[in-house]
C-alpha cells in the first residue's frame, strides 16, 4: 500500500475512534437516504430469511436439504436438471409398500392396495421432484442472485461511502492544516460514493416487481403440484374403495379345525420328564390307602 493510502487509513481509523469512543459527531446523510438504507436492509434479511425457510419446506429433512443446495452447482455444469438427485419420502414409502405387496402376493387384497399405493407413491414422488426443480430455478436461484450481486454490490458501495465519509470528517476537523484542494477532494469524493450508493438502492427498490414475480412463480409451482397430487391420491382412492367393497361382498371361508390326534400314553421312555405312566396301572384306578392304586 502506498503512503497516501496507509495515510487515508490512519485518517478514517482516528475519525471512527474520535465518533465512537470521543462522541464526535460526523456527518449527517440525509432522511430519503436513511429510509432507502432501512428499507435495503430489510430486504436484504427478507430475501435470506425466505430462501432459508423456502428451502427447509421443500425438505424438511437437513441432509435433503444438503442435496438441494448442491443443484445450482451441478445445474451449471450439465445443464438443466431433471431430477433432483436425492429420493423424496412419498418415493421411499412407495417403494416400501411395493416390496411388501409383491411378498403378500396377488391372493391377498391387503397386498394388491399395498401395490396400488405404492406405485401412487411414486408418482407423488416424481411431482415432488418437478416441485423442488421448479421453486429451485424460478424462486430460489433468483433470489439467491439477487443476495450475490445486487445486494452485494449495494452492501460494498455504502462500505466505500461509509470510509468516504470519515475521512472527510477528519479532513474536516483539521480545516487549516490541510490543504483546501484536499478537503475539496475528499468532499467531492463523498458526494460521488453517496450519489453512487443512493442509485443501486433507488434501483432495487424500484425493480422490485422482479421479486414478487418470482413470488408468483414460486405459488404457482405449489398450486400445479397440489393439483396433480390431488388427482393421483383421488385414483387411489377410488381404487381402494373398490377394493373395500370387493372385499366385503366376498364370502367368508369357513374355519374347519383339524380332528385332534390322541396323546401317546404308550412310550414312557420318550417322556420329556414328565411323570411317567405304568402301562400296567390302568387309568380308571383310585388311590387306595397308604397311597397304592386300586388295581
Amino acid at each position: 500500500m502506498s503512503v497516501a493510502g496507509l495515510k487515508k487509513q490512519f485518517y478514517k481509523a482516528s475519525q471512527l475512534v474520535s465518533e465512537k469512543v470521543g462522541g464526535a459527531e460526523g456527518t449527517k446523510l440525509d432522511d430519503d437516504f436513511k429510509d432507502m438504507e432501512k428499507k435495503v436492509d430489510v430486504t436484504s434479511k427478507a430475501v435470506t430469511d425466505v430462501l432459508t425457510k423456502t428451502t427447509e419446506y421443500l425438505q424438511p429433512n437437513p441432509a435433503s436439504r444438503a442435496k438441494l443446495s448442491m443443484l445450482n452447482t451441478v445445474s451449471k455444469i450439465r445443464g438443466q436438471v431433471k431430477n433432483p438427485g436425492y429420493p423424496q419420502p412419498e418415493g421411499l414409502l412407495g417403494e416400501c409398500m411395493i416390496r411388501y405387496g409383491k411378498e403378500l402376493g396377488e391372493d391377498s387384497n391387503f397386498g394388491d392396495a399395498l401395490l396400488d399405493a405404492g406405485e401412487s407413491m411414486k408418482r407423488l414422488a416424481e411431482v415432488k421432484d418437478s416441485l423442488d426443480i421448479e421453486v429451485k430455478q424460478n424462486f430460489l436461484d433468483p433470489l439467491q442472485n439477487l443476495c450475490d450481486k445486487d445486494l452485494k454490490e449495494i452492501q460494498h458501495h455504502l462500505k466505500k461511502l461509509e470510509g468516504r465519509r470519515l475521512d472527510y470528517d477528519y479532513k474536516k476537523k483539521r480545516q487549516g492544516k490541510i490543504p483546501d484542494e484536499e478537503l475539496r477532494q475528499a468532499w467531492e469524493k463523498f458526494v460521488e460514493y453517496k450519489d453512487v450508493a443512493e442509485t443501486s438502492m433507488l434501483n432495487l427498490l424500484d425493480t422490485d416487481v422482479e421479486q414478487v414475480s418470482q413470488l408468483s412463480a414460486l405459488v404457482e409451482a405449489q398450486l400445479d403440484y397440489h393439483r396433480q397430487a390431488v388427482q393421483i391420491l383421488d385414483e387411489l382412492s377410488d381404487k381402494l374403495k373398490d377394493r373395500v367393497r370387493e372385499a366385503s361382498s366376498r364370502p367368508k371361508r369357513e374355519y374347519k379345525p383339524k380332528p385332534r390326534e390322541a396323546y401317546d400314553y404308550a412310550d414312557s421312555e420318550q417322556s420329556n420328564g414328565g411323570i411317567s405312566c405304568n402301562s400296567s396301572v390302568k387309568a380308571s384306578g383310585r388311590p387306595q390307602p397308604g397311597g397304592g392304586i386300586g388295581m
